[in-house]
């Protein structure tokens, strides 16, 4: 059996257990999770008897060639893919259908509740994300190349660097960078973010160029095939004409990086199965305030990702999920100061059976990411 039959036998049991007839599927990521198809616009039809993926003639070739064995409905021209799904789902029989409120809207709702009048829809934001929170041995595998790939492409950043290139410039090198490293693209729009502009955790690409100050902050990942990773680091730069008395950083940015890394090995640490996302971003949350810095600290401590970049579980005051085994999270504390600078350590993380399980290798202490331009 494969490992796309086996998630979807997964699902099967969790509708079964709900009372539920089927599933229809709409989030084309969780049609990939579920078929390995990598297309769009379409849907999956999965009930206790029969699992159909509702497509159309752009992906016929497409699906075979990605989802063997899987069956197919290849819609005609004159159809739209939900008025296929709602045939396909008449001739099944279901009365008990289960669809994904997260991503179906509304107005499908309605058209879908239209069709199948006699069927009894029950909405539901989270059954296919559930089991996609823990990733089995290929997602992993996935995961670590994607994180290779970036980590190729960031060698290429660091080796490229010059005093006069500014954050646009670098943002987008980036991306062929990514590329050229053998991703696909890169995981989600680049973080180049020189000086002041670091303070902001989403700093937008801008005209600043890298000699304006010596600290420079990157958040960068890599999609491979479907999986992802994300990283962030802080370089110094260093040059004669630009930072004639900058070659080391400076007290206060010292300071703060060392905050930053310690709430973060702290953190890492606590990350284990049994235990919980609050609690962890509380160990960095409680350190970075117990050093004078906690109002400077204003986001998550980090997420889950796979084949999106921000999956459960979520870390943050306001998030409780219990840990397991074969999740795949961020771990990226971060000290703001407006006007100044700012300093996030982003690092991907596995949970394992014996803890923590650190995927990133790029360096991370300050001064081992001190760049001579």
């Amino acid at each position: 059996m494969s490992v796309y039959a086996q998630r979807r036998e997964r699902l099967l049991q969790t509708i079964k257990d709900e009372g539920l007839d089927g599933l229809l599927v709409s989030n084309p990521i969780n049609v990939t999770y579920l078929t390995g198809f990598s297309g769009e616009a379409s849907y999956l039809l999965l009930t206790r008897d029969r699992t159909l993926l509702v497509s159309d003639g752009r992906f016929q070739v497409q699906i075979a060639e990605e989802c063997p064995g899987l069956e197919a409905y290849i819609r005609t021209p004159k159809e739209t893919t939900p008025d296929a799904a709602i045939e396909q789902l008449k001739a099944t029989g279901v009365r008990e259908i289960g669809c994904e409120s997260a991503h179906l809207t509304v107005a499908d709702f309605e058209r879908f509740s239209e069709g199948l009048k006699t069927a009894n829809w029950k909405p539901a934001g989270d059954r296919v994300e559930k089991l996609r929170q823990s990733k089995d041995e290929t997602e992993i595998a996935q995961i670590r190349e994607a994180i290779k790939i970036a980590e190729r492409a960031f060698a290429m950043f660091r080796a490229m660097l010059k005093a006069t290139d500014n954050e646009k410039e670098l943002t987008d090198a980036m991306e062929s960078y990514v590329r050229r490293a053998g991703g696909t693209e890169t995981a989600f729009p680049t973080i180049v973010a020189v000086g002041p502009r670091a303070a902001l955790p989403h700093a937008p690409p801008s005209l600043h160029a890298v000699s304006e100050h010596p600290l420079l902050l990157i958040d960068w990942g890599a999609s491979g095939r479907f999986y992802k990773s994300d990283l962030t680091r802080i370089l110094w730069t260093y040059n004669n004409v630009a930072f004639p008395a900058g070659k080391s950083p400076s007290d206060r940015v010292r300071t703060v990086h060392a905050v930053v890394r310690e709430a973060q090995r702290r953190a890492i640490a606590a990350m284990r199965p049994g235990a919980s996302s609050k609690a962890v971003d509380t160990i960095a949350r409680g350190y970075i305030a117990e050093q004078g810095f906690g109002e400077f600290f204003n986001h998550g401590l980090g997420h889950g990702f796979g084949l999106q970049i921000h999956e459960a579980p979520f870390f943050r005051p306001t998030s409780d999920v219990t840990l397991q085994a074969g999740m795949v999270v961020t771990c990226e504390p971060g000290i703001y100061l407006p006007s100044e600078f700012g300093v996030r350590i982003e690092d991907d993380v596995l949970i394992t059976p014996d803890g923590a399980e650190v995927l990133t290798h790029c360096p991370r202490e300050l001064d081992e990411c001190i760049v001579e331009l």
